[in-house]
């Protein structure tokens, strides 16, 4: 992959001087694309509920922004519980007030509970749909008129391509629905603002990453993960594409990076360990492979 602060190829967008607002990006993958974009000078507006540090998790929304400045980007921390639509609306007008717009949203934030239908309490079943579902409809809503103007304004939403397999239902149905909704807000995004010229794409991994919680919660399992930089430069390799030429998908992380031209001794690259190997993640069959208008194939 190119290396940051490298000349954009032709036919892409620079994001040096772009607002990209990020939820969930005190850590783990929203935090590597913080870092990612950052690398590029833009501005990047970190939020999160973690403003102290966390007994077992690293990484606060002021600890990820000062990387982003010393990355060379503009950082602008900002505490947010995305289940609230004031603070989200407040989160939003406090990037617009520091850096004049915002021209990537990228949905990141999520909860997850892997209970089964019994074992699912009303508390965890708000949280998921709170979260998953509500918020991400109201940060792409409070985004929306800043979007409308922008160059090359984008909303990538951190969600699976969305698979009817009956057995992703029946492992964790709560869970599987709230995150279906995340996908199915990107389509219908992608189709409502079509002619306005935003883009709306999802990205998934294809492979576990290897973020702080499972270390600390699935430690057995941190060393066959991918490192959380192959979904950063997906999601870079995404938002700095012309958004009137790419909306729509739903992408895997290593095919956007086949895409643009990384050989199979990048991706390996990409793996914690030189020898251990994650199962395919969560809604993918083996081998899945996503077709340009986004379904499976």
């Amino acid at each position: 992959m190119p290396a940051a602060n490298d000349s954009i190829p032709a036919g892409r967008h620079s994001l040096k001087g772009k607002t990209v607002f990020i939820t969930g990006s005190s850590r783990g993958i929203g935090a590597a694309i913080a870092l990612r974009c950052a690398e590029d000078g833009a501005n990047v507006v970190i939020t999160g509920k973690t403003a102290e540090p966390h007994a077992k998790l690293p990484g606060t929304i002021y600890s990820v922004a000062e990387e982003c400045e010393q990355r060379g980007g503009r950082a602008l921390p900002v505490q947010l519980d995305i289940r609230f639509d004031d603070q989200i609306e407040a989160a939003v007008a406090q990037a617009v007030e520091a850096f004049g717009g915002i021209d990537v949203l990228v949905n990141n934030a999520s909860v997850q509970t892997f209970t089964k239908t019994p074992d699912t309490t009303p508390k965890q079943f708000d949280m998921l749909f709170d979260v998953n579902a509500r918020g991400t409809f109201f940060c792409g809503q409070a985004c929306l008129p800043h979007l409308l103007k922008s160059d090359n304004p984008h909303i990538l939403t951190i969600a699976a391509p969305i698979n009817l397999d009956p057995r992703w239902f029946a492992e964790r149905v709560a869970r599987t629905v709230s995150k279906y909704t995340m996908a199915m807000f990107a389509l219908g995004w992608a189709e409502e603002f079509r002619k306005e010229g935003i883009a709306s794409n999802a990205l998934w991994p294809r492979h576990a990453v290897a973020t702080m919680a499972v270390k600390v919660f699935s430690p057995d399992n941190y060393d066959a993960c991918r490192r959380p930089e192959i979904m950063a430069d997906a999601a870079y390799e995404i938002i700095t594409r012309p958004s009137r030429e790419c909306t729509g998908r739903f992408f895997l992380d290593d095919e956007v990076l086949r895409e643009a031209g990384a050989d199979d001794a990048a991706i390996e690259a990409y793996w914690m360990h030189p020898e251990k190997r994650a199962r395919t993640s969560s809604f993918l069959d083996y081998d899945v492979r996503i077709s340009p208008m986004g379904t499976l194939r």
